[in-house]
């Protein structure tokens, strides 16, 4: 399996786990900006949302998904809602 389909499986695993729709995907990082190292990882970020009935309720719920790095790997993710207030604030690491 190559990086890119572990990327995705990754990605699809989380998807089940987590019970979210992922609705886009990036690679960032130095690899994204074109100047890698030998030792530089995959840093994979996304944007989900999740089922309308999480939106509904009144409990406030951890909005950001952390993966721990899996060799060469690491990914994390925001809620869409999230994501679109931090945009909203201007939010440089978005």
């Amino acid at each position: 399996m190559n990086t890119r389909e572990r990327i995705l499986a990754r990605l699809n695993e989380l998807e089940v786990a987590e019970g979210i729709k992922i609705v886009y995907a990036c690679e960032s990082g130095s690899r994204a900006w074109g100047f890698p190292s030998a030792n530089s990882d995959y840093d994979i970020r996304f944007l989900y949302v999740h089922p309308v009935e999480w939106y509904l309720s009144i409990e406030e719920k951890r909005d950001v998904i952390e993966c721990q790095a899996e060799g060469n790997l690491d990914i994390n993710g925001w809620d869409l809602r999230k994501a679109l207030g931090l945009f909203r604030r201007s939010n440089p690491p978005l």
